[in-house]
């Protein structure tokens, strides 16, 4: 065999050897980039997962909290509305005997009144009702007028409409972090397709890819409410 013709071979030979060697590096580097993809994928997954989780139980905590709120809303207003109605009663009954003159009887109606009652219809006496045509109807319409079972259930109502308002906003939250588990997911689906792929182009790009949306993922759990 010519001399030539053996150098031509072997110099053949060491350029498919390098090639090999840069084809073997390339892959070993895009392996590494895989690697590193999916162990930060699955860290930030099984993160999210965890904080949808504890999210969902704080939500549902807070939906019982308003439920509970509710109630003794309810209960505190139908005590209020049953010592109005006593008051309302004890004061027909007053009107009534003060029409007939009888005062033992009028005093005696008006040691019935409940306290915050009393300091009304007092304001209400003050303005010479029966005299004044521009006197509320009765003690009920003053100004100084106060149900104390009733502002509690006022109270109540107001703390469970923004206790239910917090159990709204974990719920979005915790479908933020759904959101974003669905999108981790679809990255470690990408990494996957990418590995059967021996051209280079179509893994690099699809590599890419997963690794913008592993990072607007990541960057998105930063940025959402932590529980």
């Amino acid at each position: 065999m010519p001399e030539g013709m053996n150098v031509e071979i072997a110099h053949k030979l060491g350029e498919r050897e390098e090639h090999g060697k840069e084809k073997r590096r390339w892959e070993e580097f895009v392996e590494i980039v895989e690697a590193i993809v999916l162990a930060l994928v699955a860290i930030a997954t099984a993160w999210s997962g965890y904080q949808a989780a504890r999210w969902d139980g704080h939500q549902a905590y807070l939906y019982g909290e308003s439920s509970k709120l509710r109630f003794e809303a309810d209960a505190a207003s139908t005590l209020a509305g049953q010592t109005l109605l006593y008051d309302a009663t004890t004061f027909n009954a007053w009107l009534q005997a003060h029409t007939a003159g009888e005062r033992e009887l009028t005093s005696l109606y008006e040691s019935r009144f409940t306290p915050e009652y009393k300091v009304a219809f007092d304001a209400w006496l003050a303005l010479d009702p029966f005299e004044n045509p521009d006197a509320p109807p009765g003690p009920r319409y003053m100004p100084e007028y106060r149900n104390p079972d009733q502002e509690e259930a006022d109270r109540l109502n107001a703390q469970a409409s923004r206790i239910f308002g917090e159990g709204t906003e974990a719920r979005e939250t915790a479908e933020r972090y759904v959101r974003g588990t669905v999108l981790l997911a679809t990255v470690l689906f990408l990494v996957a397709l990418a590995q059967r792929f021996k051209l280079r182009n179509v893994r690099v790009g699809l590599l890419v890819v997963s690794g913008a949306l592993m990072l607007f993922g990541i960057a998105s759990l930063v940025i959402y409410p932590k529980i």
